[in-house]
């Protein structure tokens, strides 16, 4: 059958193409053994590859200062494709004890049952992670920023310690996204991104994104990904790669209205604390100087005089801000930790991060940020 695709002769798109294919043709077995055995681009089976999820790659590669990205279908799933890739029966995982919940479940829970230990530490320690990494260990995972509680580590340090140790250096940089920081250039081996978040931007993708320094460990991801089915879907890539194209531009709105905000928010009567790493009583505001360049984020925190009796009642007098457990969106949303990330963490856990239950995330988008406290002081009255 002739192809009936039009020629483009000498044109191009200039917006990169939406490849929803599941598989491609080959003209011959000699094809697909050339593309097989790596000699040749192209792409078999959208589970192994594929163009959108490549380009996607590519600019993620560049915009890390990595040596290689691979896009997976969530920000779970690339962790998962780290671990995976990475640890073996009998190893052990270091962890940082200020995590986004569904991580630590992943750590505590699930690597037991495949015979991998995990030990959390106070990564906001050097001490206490050096005394952690006597004990040989083939990952230090830890946050940029923590989630939901805005801890910072020191990158660098870590990366020194975790080295000395014959130890790789994992970090979860979604909450401050390449924008601000980019660990790879601070010593880290390992970067991973929820792309469902600040840089799909939009709350219409679900995908996460691992980038790494050395390229032997390419090959190994690429093929956890297929193994495991971790791979993303065309559209998702295509969408989140728009999405990319403008995250400089919104990060440094959204945090410009988050250091704003979180002024207002700290005069309001019916607020008990504001946690923003831009205020000087943030217990890391000098690391966050130095680690975050060009701003302090587009995430803070406010706790309310009544707990769960409070929230309820900003939730319901603010439709404006809306209460969605993610964050990322274009426009300003909320969530409620204790009800959401960390859900299934026990009270004494919660206490010890500081999760009350008037405790509120905010994740600033980019509207006019007179607009953002119109809506929010519906709910602070």
């Amino acid at each position: 059958m002739a192809d009936s695709r039009p020629p483009l002769g000498e044109s191009a798109p200039l917006v990169p193409p939406l490849y929803q294919s599941s598989v491609y043709t080959l003209p011959d077995l000699d094809a697909l053994d050339r593309i097989m055995d790596g000699a040749a681009p192209g792409f078999i089976y959208a589970r192994d590859s594929h163009p959108n999820a490549r380009h996607l790659a590519d600019e993620l590669t560049k915009l890390q200062g990595a040596a290689w990205s691979v896009v997976c279908g969530s920000g779970m799933a690339a962790i998962s494709a780290i671990l995976l890739s990475t640890v073996d029966q009998g190893d052990r995982v270091i962890a940082s004890n200020r995590l986004y919940g569904r991580t630590t479940q992943l750590l505590h829970q699930e690597l037991s049952r495949y015979g991998v230990s995990v030990s959390f530490v106070d990564a906001g320690d050097l001490e206490q992670v050096r005394v952690a990494l006597a004990t040989p260990s083939r990952l230090l995972f830890v946050e940029t920023m923590s989630n939901p509680m805005l801890r910072l580590v020191d990158i660098e340090a870590l990366a020194v310690l975790a080295h000395e140790h014959n130890c790789r250096l994992v970090v979860d940089n979604t909450f401050a996204t390449p924008v601000l920081t980019r660990p790879l250039e601070l010593g880290a081996d390992l970067v991973m991104e929820s792309l469902t978040k600040m840089i799909g931007g939009h709350s219409d993708v679900t995908l996460g994104s691992v980038s790494g320094r050395d390229l032997e460990l390419l090959p190994r991801f690429n093929q956890i990904v297929s193994i495991w089915g971790l791979a993303s879907n065309p559209f998702d890539a295509w969408l989140a790669g728009r999405g990319l194209s403008t995250l400089g531009l919104r990060m440094r709105a959204a945090s410009a209205n988050a250091a704003a905000l979180a002024d207002w928010l700290a005069r309001q009567s019916a607020i008990v604390r504001v946690i923003y790493p831009g205020h000087r009583d943030h217990p890391d505001h000098s690391l966050a100087g130095r680690i975050l360049q060009g701003g302090f984020g587009n995430m803070l925190c406010f706790e309310l005089h009544d707990g769960r009796l409070g929230v309820n009642r900003f939730l319901r007098h603010a439709p404006g801000i809306p209460f969605s457990p993610s964050l990322g969106h274009t426009m300003t949303t909320c969530s409620h930790p204790s009800s959401t990330s960390h859900r299934y963490a026990s009270p004494a856990e919660k206490k010890r991060q500081g999760i009350s239950e008037g405790l509120v995330r905010l994740s600033v988008g980019v509207e006019y940020v007179e607009v953002i406290q119109r809506e929010m002081a519906k709910g602070l009255t």
